[in-house]
């Protein structure tokens, strides 16, 4: 089962494991209902696309963009096919980045289409539904992944 996983710091990954996320979230900011659907919205849009979305909420310091871009290269697997979305509700700010791969599918103006869209949902304090609807966003712009050519 593929899962997404909040760690300690925030970042959240999707990874193949037997385990639930729900073991220890309710220490957590954000409700299981919440959880459940950030879950649903990184899985669908990793399933669909076949690029590796992870989200990052959290304060990203005072170079947004280079936290941001860290926190990108430091995520598990293949960097080159995975998309960051990174939110700091409190600097209020948000950056995504992509892999070199993810990028061709997902080039800069349809970013930042997300993430004009994500900012309107934020403005009126929907958090989970902001991320979500941006990863729907970003999804439907990479589209399905090309078949493979042999």
């Amino acid at each position: 089962m593929s899962l997404n996983q909040v760690g300690a710091d925030g970042h959240t990954s999707t990874e193949h494991t037997a385990n639930s996320i729900f073991d220890d979230a309710t220490s957590g900011p954000f409700s299981l209902k919440d959880l459940a659907r950030l879950d649903e919205a990184l899985t669908m849009a990793s399933r669909e696309t076949g690029l590796r979305f992870t989200l990052f909420i959290g304060q990203l310091g005072a170079d947004t963009r280079a936290t941001a871009e860290d926190l990108h290269a430091r995520s598990r697997g293949d960097t080159t096919e995975a998309v960051l979305v990174a939110v700091s509700p409190g600097q209020r700010v948000l950056e995504v980045v992509t892999g070199t791969h993810a990028a061709r599918r997902l080039p800069d103006r349809a970013c930042a289409l997300a993430v004009l869209s994500m900012t309107n949902s934020l403005s009126s304090g929907d958090l989970v539904g902001a991320i979500v609807n941006g990863l729907r966003q970003l999804s439907d712009q990479a589209g399905r992944p090309s078949p493979a050519r042999h």
